[in-house]
């Protein structure tokens, strides 16, 4: 393998995608995969929202679940196998709904290989970067355009945000500090489940990761093997309440990434910070407001108060120019128009099935260093299995 899977978006992925969308001449069957009564984030409600689309068949093995579904999405195709639905449906696009990971590389595998023309799966993208690589190559081969569903990086007040950091804003820029919910998922689950939307929103201003070191903590204590338990959501194994993680980037600007358990905010909830010479800009995740400006060094105490700014799309201070903004990123209209927008222009959609290797990753990385006594690692890692399988 070589780096080239590393390549975050470019300057032209950055552009967000548009908030109004031409009509299609024919709107977009899609499929609906879910698990047992587990369809993620809205996976399957969010296309009835949708005017391009139209939802033609549900899957999910547990019968009463099914039939649930069918009624409130009004749909009368329902199956419980999903690979017998893609075989007899043929959708353009199949959603892939589950939170929980352990089917994602087969559901996407089989999705891949439907003839359908875009995927839409829930994240974490899949368990290990075997995994990863093959529904790439998968995809790769069939032309099929897979978006996950990172809403956040969908944002359109990002490509601001960017220009503001590269017009020299918040001077230069000296690293990035991301936290994760920080609830009882402290340490390894945080960063699964909620570092990966911190991390994929952090690569936009420091393009990929070279390497990464960390260690893993049970109360004050490095984890040891007897900590390894099952994680939740399908990751896998897991150890500690708490993790410190750096990732070196290709541009020398680090990131930092940090959970520690019950130490969140709910109120806050989790994100990351760009930290610069003449200021700071503020990330929230899931927040009506999400990019936030306060000017000055963050290291030189001030007698007069520092105020925070909002930032719209518009700019700092503005007002926000597009309607529902909070509401087309929390309904994933915006990240559905930007894959269908992706397999028209046949290009990648803003946070691709390579976006995700790229986070599956770093998140390897963390548990990499950490079984190597928080040694330095580089990427991409040679050993593509889950680093704490096996471990002793």
């Amino acid at each position: 393998m070589n780096r080239r899977h590393f390549l975050v978006t470019s300057t032209a992925g950055l552009l967000a995608p548009s908030v109004a969308l031409a009509a299609a001449p024919t709107r977009q069957r899609v499929a609906v995969i879910g698990y047992r009564g587990d369809f993620g984030h809205e996976l399957d409600s969010l296309w009835l929202s949708v005017p391009e689309t139209e939802i033609i068949a549900v899957s999910d093995p547990d019968a009463k679940s099914l039939a649930d579904r069918l009624r409130e999405l009004r749909v009368t195709e329902g199956f419980a196998d999903y690979r017998e639905m893609l075989e007899k449906t043929k959708p353009d696009i199949v959603s892939i709904g589950p939170r929980q990971i352990t089917h994602h590389h087969e559901m996407a595998m089989a999705a891949a290989k439907s003839g359908a023309k875009g995927i839409y799966m829930e994240k974490p993208f899949c368990r290990t970067l075997v995994e990863a690589d093959e529904i790439i190559s998968a995809c790769e081969k069939a032309n099929v355009r897979l978006a996950l569903a990172h809403r956040n990086r969908y944002h359109p007040v990002l490509p601001t945000v960017a220009s503001l950091v590269k017009e020299g804003r918040i001077g230069k820029l000296l690293e990035v500090r991301c936290r994760g919910k920080e609830d009882a998922r402290g340490g390894g689950l945080d960063l699964w489940v909620l570092g990966s939307h911190v991390l994929n929103v952090a690569l936009i201003f420091t393009g990929p990761p070279v390497a990464c070191s960390a260690t893993l903590f049970q109360g004050k204590q490095p984890a040891t093997p007897s900590d390894l338990r099952d994680g939740a959501e399908g990751v896998g194994p897991l150890a500690g309440d708490a993790l410190h993680a750096r990732f070196d980037t290709d541009s020398g600007v680090p990131i930092f990434f940090e959970s520690v358990k019950q130490a969140g905010n709910a109120e806050v909830g989790f994100g990351l910070q760009l930290i610069g010479t003449q200021g700071v800009i503020d990330l929230r995740m899931d927040q009506g407001v999400m990019a936030h400006y306060r000017a000055g060094n963050p290291f030189q105490p001030s007698p007069e108060p520092r105020a925070w700014e909002v930032i719209s799309t518009g700019g700092v201070g503005l007002a926000e120019p597009i309607p529902d903004v909070p509401k087309q990123v929390s309904s994933h209209l915006l990240s559905v128009r930007d894959l269908l927008s992706s397999i028209r222009e046949n290009r990648a959609p803003l946070c691709s099935a390579a976006d995700g290797r790229t986070v599956l990753e770093m998140t390897m990385g963390v548990f990499s260093s950490h079984v190597k006594g928080g040694s330095r690692v580089t990427f991409p890692l040679e050993d593509r299995q889950h680093p704490l399988s096996g471990w002793k």
